[in-house]
């Protein structure tokens, strides 16, 4: 069995209507292929570990990362440190200063859980940022224009040496998103494991 991870945005979950199409879309067209979509730790330091422990533990299996808007940011992260293909969808290039805005307590709308966002976790997020993309070859940008939450023109900036998939009008949620699962895959397999 072959995996793809799937990391879910700030606030959001693995039950976001991106991550429920991408994976019944996956579920419905390949049977050696299966979707690890973990809900993600609201600390960034305990979200890292868990996404490092999915990819430690099935690394000659994961054929790539799908991560949305701070997924993005995560999976930019991965590529760099296991030279794994991904595909990023309206990404948070710089979810440190974005994030600014949410600290103090805060409560995940989707679990519920009661936390307190300090200035600490925005050093932890910062240090994951990667100034390069080790192989934007292998990196697929998928943005849409009318972004609500981050500003498109950053991740247009910050992935502009990788495909790029640009389109006018749409939203933070990425409408239509039904028309890129097959095509995600195809990319993610078609640059994995190659040099």
């Amino acid at each position: 069995m072959n995996y793809i991870l799937y990391l879910h945005g700030f606030h959001s979950s693995p039950n976001s209507q991106k991550a429920v199409i991408f994976k019944q879309a996956i579920n419905q067209k390949f049977d050696n292929l299966e979707v690890i979509a973990p809900q993600l730790s609201v600390f960034p330091s305990d979200a890292v570990k868990q996404i490092d422990d999915i990819m430690t533990s099935n690394l000659d299996k994961v054929v790539g990362i799908v991560g949305s808007s701070l997924g993005g940011y995560l999976a930019t992260y991965l590529h760099n440190k296991f030279n794994k293909p991904i595909v990023v969808i309206n990404p948070a290039v710089k979810p440190f200063e974005l994030l600014h805005d949410y600290l103090g307590k805060q409560v995940q709308p989707i679990t519920g859980e009661e936390y307190v966002l300090t200035e600490f976790h925005m050093v932890e997020l910062k240090s994951l940022y990667q100034v390069n993309i080790a192989r934007p070859e292998h990196v697929w940008l998928l943005q849409q224009e009318k972004d609500e939450v981050l500003d498109y023109q950053q991740a247009l900036d910050r992935y502009k040496d990788c495909k790029v998939t640009f389109e006018l009008g749409g939203s933070h949620g990425f409408d239509q998103f039904e028309r890129f699962p097959i095509k995600i895959v195809e990319f993610l397999f078609s640059h994995h494991g190659t040099n």
